[in-house]
């Protein structure tokens, strides 16, 4: 259940909700979580009988209330039918366009990372991706350059005009990765790190969450809903695979859970067929099925030298190949929209 209350409603009328609250059943607490059209969005977890919830929308302070059937209120479209489109500088995610997200795995040093937001930008990427916090399985394994890869990061996105996202690992980290990033990115070991989640969902910026490699789509969403929470309505999801039982493949990547999400969610939809596959040759094919499946965007791992890629060198293309996967996306996207038109 979701309470709407006026933005400017007394602290006496907040209080007796929140005893409507107690009295109804609940356990009363009133969750502020977003800000909008003068409204403020209130959530409480526990649905109401039918004469509790009509006392309470007659209330002073109330606008109304509403039954969510999901767990997840703030991401469903019960509340929001309308899609969310995200804005980052000139690029909007969601906004019709697919939107090309491309760069290494790892910033490894300022002459790759430039040469590599160089031939992103003229293969027609929209932003720079690239890891300066690394999460790696094995303690051994490159760890990342830290706060000097993602000014390097920042440096080269801003020389070709392109914004960027690097993915920040600590709630302590937050504040400085925002101040350089222009997107957030929660990586899949993470997406049920909940201090962290609240924590990108202060920083004021654009925050990528991709899909835990065990989650299901609704501890995915459940996950959406703490940055959203947090007065955060700009999240974007990313499908990156979910792991399965064959070696042939880095993991298996979930491409239906992209027209579902159309449904359950307003929130925009990405996919990442490079950690998906964890190799090069198929990454190409399945982000252009990505796009015809409805997908916002994908993400890759590109880079100039592929083999040469200080991490998921397998799973790197080149310019080349993120030419033929910008030009063929576009072409899909542009066939699917004249279909659409058509019928």
């Amino acid at each position: 259940m979701v309470v709407i209350i006026h933005a400017d409603a007394s602290p006496e009328e907040r209080t007796e909700i929140a005893r409507a609250l107690v009295a109804a059943g609940t356990q009363g607490a009133l969750h502020p979580v977003h800000a909008a059209a003068g409204d403020l969005y209130v959530a409480d977890g526990a649905a109401i009988g039918a004469r509790a919830r009509a006392r309470l929308a007659a209330l002073p302070g109330v606008v109304r209330v509403v039954d969510v059937p999901v767990p997840y209120p703030l991401a469903s479209r019960t509340l929001q039918p309308a899609r969310t489109v995200v804005p980052v500088g000139n690029v909007r995610i969601g906004g019709g366009e697919p939107v090309i997200i491309a760069g290494p795995c790892a910033v490894a040093d300022e002459t790759r990372i430039f040469a590599a937001a160089e031939a992103a930008r003229a293969a027609g990427a929209h932003i720079l991706r690239g890891g300066a916090y690394k999460p790696r399985t094995s303690p051994y394994s490159f760890q990342g350059l830290g706060a000097e890869g993602v000014e390097l990061l920042a440096r080269a996105g801003a020389a070709v005009g392109l914004p960027v996202v690097t993915e920040v690992m600590e709630p302590g980290l937050v504040g400085a990765v925002a101040t350089h990033a222009d997107i957030l990115q929660v990586g899949s070991r993470n997406m049920q790190n909940f201090p962290l989640l609240r924590a990108v969902g202060r920083a004021g910026r654009p925050v990528l969450l991709k899909r835990g490699f065990a989650a299901t789509i609704e501890e995915w969403l459940l996950a959406a809903e703490y940055v959203l929470a947090e007065g955060n309505p700009h999240v974007i999801l990313c499908e990156r695979g979910i792991r399965g039982f064959d070696p042939q493949t880095r993991n298996v990547l979930d491409l239906a859970c992209v027209p579902l999400l159309a449904r359950l969610t307003h929130l925009p939809v990405i996919v990442d067929p490079s950690h998906a596959t964890g190799r090069r040759e198929l990454v190409v094919s399945l982000a252009v099925a990505a796009v015809a499946a409805g997908a916002d965007g994908v993400m890759v791992e590109m880079q100039p030298e592929p083999e040469t890629a200080i991490s998921d060198a397998a799973q790197t293309i080149g310019p080349e190949e993120l030419r033929a996967l910008v030009s063929q996306a576009r072409a899909v996207r542009a066939a699917l929209d004249g279909a659409a038109v058509l019928a």
